[in-house]
Formats: structure tokens, C-alpha cells, sequence
């Protein structure tokens, strides 16, 4: 139980101005979690819609509605059995062996997308893919700011910026690279080597995706190595107990919680929009020209403007954009989240009016979806990185994973959204016709800019407390 164990570790952070030591590990572990995450995810569409087999080894693609159902599918159980991992964590086994032993679960899912390219080992590997991120996402960023205490407080910020540029920097990679894996690398391998030497066109087209699903697995394992080397510099807050974990909800933890539900289910349609950039707006990527400084680039590889534009505005808000807006407007956290909602609205225009051209006959530059991507990733800055510590400074510390998880359930809802409109364009032609071409864009576009006005209302009469783990509690007007 080596590997598991928080025994003998210490329990609270250091009582020190300077940053946790621990933080590097947790970093670089979820830089690489990220990279194997999104470097799978990325491929999924693409995956579904060209590359499946059935039982017998013959093409048996989806077509796109139904892919675009299952990706949402899948990206809601990502996030919905975080409220399961979260409850295991605080009644039972503590962040770290929470996230230790669901990392297991996580790398056999890639195993088997790996090894098995039908719709069985799809299913399979996407459902333990998903219940190991049950386990790694509501505590890993609970667990960073566990490691923070009194005096060295004016760091959480900044380290949590620094939290979401690790993962965006694993993603700009593995989007990059998963489909040059996916589509290219057999075709290398063959040009370049005589290991394949003999091999068919069949054999090398089914090559890439056992490649492709394979490397996020390995980076899954690296990751989960990594933040087990990190276990003596970690602060393992214990386990709470069943007992205390339903108390919990009791009191300021109850409030705080009903508080912010009304939040998270405006936030749930920002995600609802954002992740159609990995489903929706790949398949309008590939009927763009997708030249980029003079080479052609895969539909799945434009996702990757979006973690290289956080990169580039994560510090361009916290150094610059946020100061200068400060001299002139109070900036509270529902604030930007709301500024965010309107901005992923005009996204969403812009992409209903780039398929309003294709669908005239027009030929469309892959510059107009960068363009949307430049729109929702400002929009992803306010929203996500704010509602990520807004979300953790907003729970009492005996509901800091049991919160992160039920933020995280926004993601759930905004995915289970955008499955169920698919759904039913799928079962009824009438609702497929509606919102057929742009109108689907506009359906959204729409949808978001009425939730940014609700929103906008709630956070004038928002009042919460701010919490740390080791802090006592302070009034906040967070509107």
C-alpha cells in the first residue's frame, strides 16, 4: 500500500511565506495528465467519424450526429463522477490515494482504446477514462490549494494561473501531435524505416490508432509516477469520515454550496458551447481550407490555437488586461465570469456565420474558426480560471473537494446539454431540420447570451465568505 498511503506524511502546509515544495509535482503531474486527457480527446471525433471497426475488422464509422452525441456522452461522465471521486476523498481515502489509485483505472482505459478499435472497446475505454477522472479532477486542484496556508496565501492566485497554464501547456502539445500520430505517423514509419516494411495500406491505417491512443496512456503512467515521487513534500489533509463529510453540508457548508448552484448552472452553458470546439467545430474544420503559413493542417489540429492562446492570456490578463480594467471598474470574480459568458456568445455567432458561407458555396479560410477560437479562449480565461479558484475560495475547508467536484458537475450538466440536442436531433427529423447548418451555431449563440443576462442579475446580489484551508473565514461581496 506504499504507493497509496498518506501514513507518515505531514497533514497541514508549512507555516512558510515562500511557495509549497510540493507544487512541482503536482504541475508536472497534471501537465502531463492533461497532455494524455486532450491528446485522446482530440482525436475522438475524427476517431469516431473515420477510423471505427466493427467485430468482424470493417469501417463502421458513426456519423456525425451520433459523434457528436457520444463525445458529449463521454465528456459529461469526465465530469459528472468527480462528485463520486470527491465524496471517496474526504469521507474516506484523502485526495492523494483517491488520486493515486484512480489513476490505474484512467491508464487502462487508454489501454484499451489502444489495443481495441470497435464500439465495445470504445465504450469500455472512455468509461474508465472517465472513472478515473472521477478521481484526478476534483482533488488535484483541491490539492493544490491544500498546500497553502496563512502566510503564504498571496500566491494562490498566481499559482493557480500557473495550475491552468500546466495543463494548457500538455494540451498545445498532445493536440499537435495525437493526429499527426493518428493519420501521418504509419505513413512515416514506412517512409522513413523498414519496420513496417510489407505491411499493407489496411494494416498501416489501423496502425495510427493503437499509436495515437497509446502515447496519452504512457503520459498517463508518467504522470501518475511523478506525483507519487511528490509524496513526502505534499500536505496530506486527512479524510474526514463519513460522519463529518454529510454534516458537512450543514451550516456554512450548505449555504455556501446553495450560494453557488445558481452559478454553476450559468457556468454549465458556457462549457456547453466551449467543448463543441472538440466536436461541432471539428467537423466544420474539415470543410475549411486549412492551410496555415503554407502547409494543411487536420481538422482536429485548429483545437490546438486554443491551449497556445491560454499560454499567451493567462498573463496577459493577470499582469495587464486585469490591472488596467481595475483603475476603471471594481473586478469581482462574477464579474469577468459574466463578461466571459457574453464573449463565448459572440464565439458561437461567428461560427454560425462562418457555416452560413460554407453552406452559400463559399470557400472559407480556417483563419475565421482561429478567429472564434481567439473569442472563446478570452471567454475560457474569465470564465474557467476564474470559477476555479472563485470555486475553491468560496467552500469551507471541510467542503473544499466536495465544491471542486460540484463546479466541476458544470461541466457534466453543459455536456449532458449539448448530448440531449443532439439526441434529439437525431430521433426527430423535425428538430434536425430546425437547426440544421448556422441555425444550430445561432441555437447556442442564443442560448448563452440569455444565460450571460441571468448571470449578470445574480452576481449583483451574490454575498459569500472567503476561505483557505488553515484561514478563518472572511465577508466577501463577490458580485
Amino acid at each position: 500500500m506504499g504507493w497509496f498511503s498518506s501514513a507518515g506524511h505531514r497533514e497541514a502546509p508549512l507555516d512558510t511565506e515562500r511557495l509549497p515544495p510540493g507544487l512541482p509535482h503536482i504541475i508536472a503531474n497534471e501537465a502531463a495528465e492533461r497532455f494524455s486527457f486532450y491528446g485522446m480527446r482530440t482525436l475522438l471525433t475524427v476517431f469516431m467519424t473515420k477510423f471505427l471497426l466493427d467485430a468482424t475488422g470493417e469501417p463502421a464509422p458513426m456519423d456525425d450526429v451520433s459523434a457528436r452525441e457520444v463525445y458529449h456522452n463521454f465528456v459529461a461522465a469526465c465530469y459528472f463522477f468527480p462528485l463520486l471521486g470527491a465524496f471517496i476523498a474526504d469521507a474516506w481515502w484523502g485526495k492523494y490515494r483517491t488520486i493515486m489509485t484512480l489513476s490505474f483505472a484512467y491508464c487502462l482505459g487508454h489501454l484499451v482504446l489502444g489495443l481495441n478499435e470497435t464500439r465495445t472497446g470504445l465504450f469500455w475505454g472512455l468509461g474508465l477514462i472517465a472513472i478515473g477522472a472521477g478521481g484526478i479532477k476534483p482533488c488535484v486542484s483541491a490539492h493544490v490549494g491544500d498546500q497553502f496556508g496563512d502566510r503564504n496565501r498571496r500566491f494562490l492566485e498566481p499559482v493557480f494561473g500557473w495550475f491552468y497554464f500546466s495543463i494548457n501547456l500538455g494540451a498545445v502539445v498532445s493536440t499537435l501531435l495525437t493526429p499527426w500520430l493518428l493519420r501521418d505517423f504509419p505513413t512515416w514509419l514506412k517512409d522513413n524505416t523498414s519496420l513496417v516494411e510489407g505491411w499493407s495500406d489496411e494494416a498501416l491505417r489501423r496502425l495510427g490508432p493503437h499509436v495515437a491512443f497509446g502515447v496519452p496512456g504512457l503520459l498517463m503512467a508518467l504522470a501518475t509516477l511523478v506525483f507519487w515521487m511528490g509524496r513526502s513534500q505534499f500536505a496530506h489533509v486527512p479524510p474526514r469520515g463519513l460522519r463529518a463529510v454529510l454534516s458537512s453540508f450543514e451550516g456554512a457548508g450548505g449555504r455556501a454550496l446553495l450560494r453557488l448552484i445558481p452559478v454553476y448552472l450559468c457556468i454549465a452553458v458556457f462549457w456547453s458551447l466551449y467543448d463543441q470546439t472538440g466536436s461541432a467545430w471539428v467537423l466544420q474544420a474539415e470543410q475549411l481550407d486549412r492551410v496555415v503559413f503554407g502547409y494543411e493542417i487536420h481538422a482536429e489540429q485548429v483545437q490546438a490555437a486554443n491551449p497556445f492562446l491560454i499560454l499567451l492570456f493567462v498573463p496577459l490578463f493577470s499582469n495587464v488586461l486585469y490591472p488596467l480594467a481595475g483603475r476603471f471598474v471594481t473586478l469581482t470574480p462574477l464579474r469577468k465570469i459574466t463578461s466571459g459568458m457574453v464573449m463565448t456568445a459572440a464565439a458561437f455567432a461567428l461560427s454560425g456565420l462562418v457555416q452560413q458561407w460554407i453552406e452559400a458555396g463559399d470557400r472559407v479560410s480556417v483563419w475565421w474558426q482561429i478567429a472564434a477560437f481567439v473569442v472563446i479562449t478570452l471567454a475560457e480565461v474569465m470564465v474557467s480560471v476564474t470559477g476555479l479558484e472563485f470555486s475553491y475560495t468560496q467552500a469551507p475547508k471541510e467542503m473544499k473537494s466536495m465544491i471542486m467536484s460540484v463546479y466541476l458537475s458544470s461541466v457534466f450538466i453543459g455536456n449532458l446539454l449539448t448530448s440531449q440536442v443532439n439526441a434529439a436531433m437525431a430521433a426527430n427529423p423535425d428538430i434536425k431540420s430546425a437547426l440544421a447548418g448556422p441555425a444550430y451555431y445561432w441555437f447556442f449563440a442564443g442560448l448563452m447570451l440569455v444565460t450571460s443576462v441571468l448571470m449578470g442579475l445574480y452576481a449583483r446580489s451574490y454575498r459569500g465568505e472567503t476561505y483557505l484551508q488553515h484561514a478563518t473565514a472572511e465577508k466577501a461581496a463577490a458580485g
